[in-house]
């Protein structure tokens, strides 16, 4: 008799900086998507994978849906997550406690036109001070959508996580898996590099270099027991390339050491990386630019 399993997608979407990557990271037990106090840290679809058993659930990270369209990033990111609600089996949608924003309110809106049913996922109640604010709060939305559940759950320290990945489980439909049992992510090694070296600079510098800068990995090559990676930093004006190399360069020498260490962590290798900063303007707002380095990907 074959063994009955179940797979299906669930998307995970929110205005910027509510915890998405967190949960995505929480729930795999691993560090694949990046984070930062900083909005809009996420800016490309990642697929985290979880297999226990005959079950298999893809989530969808996708970057916060925000307001206005400006740049061709900007965009990107807007389609990025647009395109997340469609073809998948439930939607999670995370919001920051009792904190209801414009954003939240244009994607609720969004939702009235999603098929499959949606989760409410209200993060970080560890630190709701009024717990009391909690019910009305969610009685009022209610009353504006019918979500299948509602969630208080904190991303960071796990609290409901657990319940909430139960309920998952009953809402996937019967199917064969789609990925090996022991894939995390469909990104590459590759992309994971830029992206660590990208959420290091973000850490140490968000409020310097919000949205200006890119990583670019333009060696990426296993020699023996080392790692050798080299990454491209792309930033817009002059001034943003001094302040992220920093006095004497001990600034990019401080991201390196964190990136590499970050690296190390995940490929389970000694990594050799080694960071160069240019300088190339208009990118964030240059389609061609942005396909060239990898902002393509809504297949």
């Amino acid at each position: 008799m074959t063994q009955r399993t179940l797979c299906g997608y669930v998307a995970i979407v929110g205005r910027p900086n509510v915890g998405k990557s967190t949960l995505l990271n929480r729930v795999l037990g691993q560090k694949i998507s990046i984070t930062s106090r900083k909005p809009q840290t996420t800016r490309h679809q990642i697929l985290g994978i979880k297999t226990e058993d005959d079950v298999q659930v893809v989530y969808v990270d996708t970057p916060g849906m925000h307001l206005g369209y400006g740049n061709a990033l900007n965009q990107y990111m807007n389609r990025t997550a647009d395109a997340a609600l469609a073809d998948v089996d439930l939607v999670l949608f995370m919001v920051d406690r009792t904190k209801w924003t414009e954003e939240d309110e244009a994607i609720l809106t969004k939702l009235q036109r999603v098929r499959c049913p949606v989760y409410l996922l209200v993060n970080k109640v560890d630190y709701l001070q009024d717990k009391e604010a909690l019910l009305p709060f969610l009685k009022g939305l209610a009353e504006r959508f019918t979500f299948a559940e509602v969630f208080p759950l904190s991303a960071k320290n796990g609290h409901n996580v657990e319940d909430l990945e139960a309920k998952i489980e009953g809402m996937l439909p019967e199917g064969p898996h789609l990925f090996d049992e022991d894939q995390v992510t469909n990104r590459t090694s590759r992309f994971m590099a830029a992206e660590f070296v990208r959420e290091k600079i973000m850490r140490q510098l968000g409020d310097e270099l919000p949205y200006s800068m890119t990583v670019e990995i333009e060696e990426f090559k296993q020699e023996g027991k080392t790692l050798h990676v080299s990454a491209l930093i792309l930033v817009e004006r002059d001034g943003q390339k001094k302040i992220l190399i920093g006095q004497k360069g001990e600034r990019i020498k401080s991201i390196g050491r964190d990136a590499r260490k970050a690296m190390e962590e995940l490929f389970e290798t000694k990594v050799m990386l080694n960071l160069w900063v240019k300088v190339k303007s208009g990118w964030a707002d240059n389609e061609r630019a942005l396909k060239s380095l990898g902002y393509n990907d809504l297949d």
